[in-house]
Formats: C-alpha cells, structure tokens, sequence
C-alpha cells in the first residue's frame, strides 16, 4: 500500500478512549431461515446519533483542530484541553462545511458543537426534513441545493471555491486533489473494525465471511483496511451496493473512476452515483467480490433483522441482503460459515 492511502487506525482508538459517553456497540449472533449463523455489529445507536457516521465525523473535527493546533503553536496539544474554555474559544473560529445525505452532516454538526466550532451542512432536496430538524436542533445552518447527494457536494465544493476564512470542507467523499480530510472520517470509522478485532480475538470466533455495505465506499474501505491489516483470521470480503447505484463495482470493473447513472433507491444513504477515490483504490485491491441488490430485496433484508430485535433501514441492512443473495449472485457460502453484518443506521 501507498504511504498516501494508508490510514491511521491508532489515533483515534486512543482519542475515543477518552471519551466518557464511549461504549463499544453489541455484537449479537442471529440464525438465518436456513440454519446458517450470522454475527451482527449493532451500530444504530451509537452516541445516541442512530448511526456509524458518528465516529468519523466527530473524529475528524477533533484531528483537525489538533492538527491546526500544532502547526500553529509547534507543540501537540492534549486531547483534552479541546474541551476547556481558551481552546474552545480558538475553535470557534472555524466552520466545518460538508454534503450529507443525513448521517455524515448529524456526526459533523455533533463534533462541531462539541469544540464550540461551527457547521454548514448542504442537503439535497431528496433528503428527509427530519434530518434537516436534527441538523438545525445541533446549531448547524442547512443549505438545500440539488436533487441528488452528487449535488449537494458540488454545491459544497463550490462553496469552498469562495475562499471564506476558515471554512473547511469536511467531506467523506474524496477526488484527485481532495483526500486528506475524508480520510480523517475513514480513520474515525476504523473503531468499529478494532471492537470487532477485540471481541472476535476474546471470544475465538471469527467469521469466515463480511458483508459490507457501500455507496460512496468510506465505511467499506475503513472496514476492509482494519480487517487486511489487524486481523488475525482472514474473511472473505463482500460488498454490496444497491443495483441503482454500482459506483464502486463498474469503477473496479473498468479499473478507474466511473460515474453511474439511474433511478433513486431505498437505501438512500448508498444511492451515491460516484465512488470516493480513497476508496476505490483501497477496495480495488482487497475486496474478494462485488454484489448488487435490489430495493427488494434491502427492504426485506430489514424486515429479517427486525424480527430479530435490530430496527435498522434497507441502507443499514444492505450487508444482511447481500448474505441473502448471495447464492443468486454466485456466491457460495458453505453450511459451516459465519457471516458477519454490520447494521448502520436506525430508522429517522
């Protein structure tokens, strides 16, 4: 791997530490109709924020404040002085701007106010006003722009086109020339991947399968970069997309960036049009298989899990649809198996 790709998974195992509200989310066994064991990473509820995206925005508003700390003052500050009031009074003066189908504007607006900086969020006009209502309820200004999440982050890369003093965008996308900040986000997502390193390495089973679910390919790529570097026990790595939006999959396929084109999904926070490059290239190169599922076939997927007790969305169970299909979609997975899933996201 190159040094420009690689990411730094032990900064924020050790800042989430000091967070006195952490508590690594469950791990709950659950059998599928026909007998076969799956290991479900419950993370719908994490900082009360209903959903992952929570760890890597709120990570990377705090390295960045510690990073611009340091290259203004020359000396590394404590993680903790953030929270007093001289640091927090520094921290005021910058706004953190990002895109967002939900999720990712909720965990910027939350790291934002946490350090007493402020937050622009852009929001396509396809996306819930109940998100927008949480958004506002976190003191962040929300800009509709668009009718598609590739709109809203035009919008917001426009917007940082303007020059404003201390406005930094905060995508988890990233483009030539744009990769620095998304993956800050993509190293805050990688604590998910070191609970279950932890829990798999105490308990002695680990699954021979991952299903990961993707749309622009942050969490996929953070989750496979962990497991290929830390894990002891190798799984098999799959990754689903909706089949309105296999951005990740033809990118692979054709060996470079490819935007795609077609209708809206139900897995709302996947239907992403353009793969992020860090992801691409990271993925390209580690992930076993691609595989696409319908609207469907998601919607059922979150039907499956909420008989088993975890409320999540068709997005959040992507990866529960993928094990599904997987057979259909010509790949076998044995009797003996033990897929693994990571529930994303819980209902707005």
């Amino acid at each position: 791997m190159t040094k420009s790709i690689a990411i730094n998974t032990q900064r924020p195992w050790s800042l989430i530490k000091l967070c006195p509200s952490y508590l690594p989310t469950p791990i709950t066994e659950i059998s599928s109709p026909n007998g076969r064991r799956i290991l479900v990473k419950n993370d719908t509820d994490r900082f009360n924020l209903g959903s992952f995206k929570a760890l890597g925005g709120i990570y990377a508003v705090a390295a960045f404040l510690l990073d611009r700390w340091q290259a203004e003052n020359h000396h590394e500050l404590n993680p903790n002085e953030l929270f007093e009031n001289n640091l927090q009074n520094w921290a005021n003066q910058f706004t953190f701007v990002c895109a967002s189908a939900g999720n990712h504007g909720i965990a910027i607006a939350k790291g934002a106010k946490l350090f007493n900086s402020r937050c622009k969020v852009y929001l396509a006009n396809n996306v819930p006003e109940s998100f927008a209502k949480k958004l506002t309820a976190l003191g962040a200004e929300v800009l509709r722009f668009g009718e598609t999440y590739e709109d809203s982050v035009k919008a917001a890369r426009e917007n940082l086109k303007e020059n404003k003093r201390n406005e930094i965008l905060l995508a988890d996308t990233s483009w030539l020339g744009y990769t620095k900040m998304p993956k800050l986000v993509m190293e805050g997502y990688t604590i998910i991947a070191e609970e279950m390193r932890r829990y798999f390495n105490a308990e002695g089973c680990w699954p021979s399968h991952v299903f990961l679910q993707a749309g622009v390919g942050g969490f996929a790529a953070a989750m496979t970069y962990h497991i290929r570097e830390y894990w002891d026990r190798q799984p098999k790595i799959v990754v689903v997309e909706p089949k309105a939006a296999p951005c990740l999959s033809e990118s692979i396929k054709l060996g470079r960036m490819t935007k795609v084109s077609g209708p809206s999904s139900n897995m709302g926070r996947l239907d992403c049009k353009e793969a992020s490059l860090i992801a691409f290239e990271l993925l390209q190169r580690y992930v076993d298989d691609f595989i696409c599922v319908e609207d469907s076939d998601a919607a059922n997927a979150a039907l499956f899990l909420a008989e088993k007790g975890i409320v999540t969305t068709p997005s959040g169970a992507a990866g529960m649809a993928g094990v599904q299909v997987s057979e259909q979609l010509n790949i076998p997975i044995s009797n003996d198996a033990v897929c693994l899933i990571i529930a994303t996201e819980r209902p707005s």
